[in-house]
């Protein structure tokens, strides 16, 4: 057998093994029978010591220190908005961290407040007084999901700081998985818990509702000290829920925002948001099989984007016709 020489534009030794690994990896997130589906990406020369690139597949607030301390360099937050008491320094952040946007993949959500009909609770402001003592059922198995960052500030805001509710009775379930899906589900549904909090509205509207459950729309004046932390107030539609007895005022929840440091290296950003531009075609969301980029760098009402573009990120998209 005789090998042939191999062609002078043949892929590098490095880009060989590097891409075996991401289209694997890239392959198994696929899977539905495959758990682990997160992924942590670094990229460094071939033989240095130290990593240049680390990107990081996350949704959760808690990346936010990963970025700001160089450890990542480039990061996902849902909602977009959770960056808000990050860069203004509010808790749980000691000081404010400098971020900037690239993108934001759409995503239309709502935060989602409900609470059983029997309990007689018609407003969140009756949390502040006596009432019967609730099981309030949490997000569970993910401890640094925005979800909570974002729920304590809502009943701080309210007045009726979830301490304070424990302490005068009331008890948090920490239940795996999201409101519609087992076990949480059923545990809703047969009566052990009072009260739900959680994001992903379009999942379990209907089902909460036709469990006997009441939406409760956030005060005006917990929304305007929210928005003054960043947050954006949002509505949970009766024309598209129509079991709901009216339109619930609550928080958005919208959208996967792609973000760095304010003073990330402008080569880093370019390049990243050119790959983006690349290989949009192989990038499905939500809503089809094509990130619709168009729509991710202009502040969509389910793209937000709540702080400045990098500079950088903003030159390519404008190069590209986007802005």
């Amino acid at each position: 057998m005789t090998i042939e020489p191999y062609p002078e534009d043949r892929p590098r030794t490095a880009t060989v093994r590097s891409r075996l690994m991401l289209e694997v990896a890239s392959e198994l997130a696929g899977a539905e029978a495959w758990g682990p589906k997160q992924a942590l990406v670094r990229l460094r020369a071939q033989g240095s010591d130290e990593w240049a690139v680390s990107l990081f597949a996350s949704d959760a607030v808690g990346a936010v220190a990963d970025v700001a301390s160089g450890d990542v360099d480039v990061a996902i937050v849902n909602p977009a908005t959770a960056v808000g008491p990050a860069v203004r320094g509010l808790a749980p952040f000691s000081e404010p961290i400098p971020l900037a946007a690239i993108a934001t993949i759409p995503s239309h959500d709502q935060l989602g407040l409900a609470v059983a009909g029997f309990t007689h609770i018609e407003a969140l402001d009756d949390l502040r007084g006596d009432h019967p003592p609730l099981r309030i059922s949490l997000r569970g198995g993910r401890p640094d999901h925005s979800v909570h960052m974002i729920l304590r500030h809502v009943f701080d805001a309210v007045g009726a700081a979830l301490d304070d509710l424990m302490a005068q009775g009331d008890t948090l379930h920490m239940d795996d998985g999201i409101p519609h899906r087992e076990p949480r589900r059923g545990r809703v549904l047969s009566g052990e818990r009072e009260m739900v909090c959680d994001e992903g509205v379009y999942n379990w509207v209907e089902m909460a509702t036709e469990a006997g459950f009441r939406f409760l729309s956030i005060p005006e004046k917990a929304l305007e000290a929210l928005e003054a932390m960043g947050y954006r107030r949002s509505v949970i539609e009766r024309r598209r829920y129509p079991s709901l007895s009216a339109d619930v005022t609550t928080i958005d929840f919208s959208g996967f925002m792609v973000y760095t440091r304010a003073d990330a290296a402008d080569e880093m950003v370019e390049a990243f948001c050119r790959a983006m531009l690349a290989r949009r075609d192989r990038i499905p969301w939500q809503g089809g099989p094509t990130l619709p980029l168009e729509r991710m760098v202009v502040d969509a009402e389910d793209a937000p984007i709540p702080i400045p573009l990098h500079a950088a990120a903003g030159r390519v998209w404008r190069e590209a016709g986007l802005l």
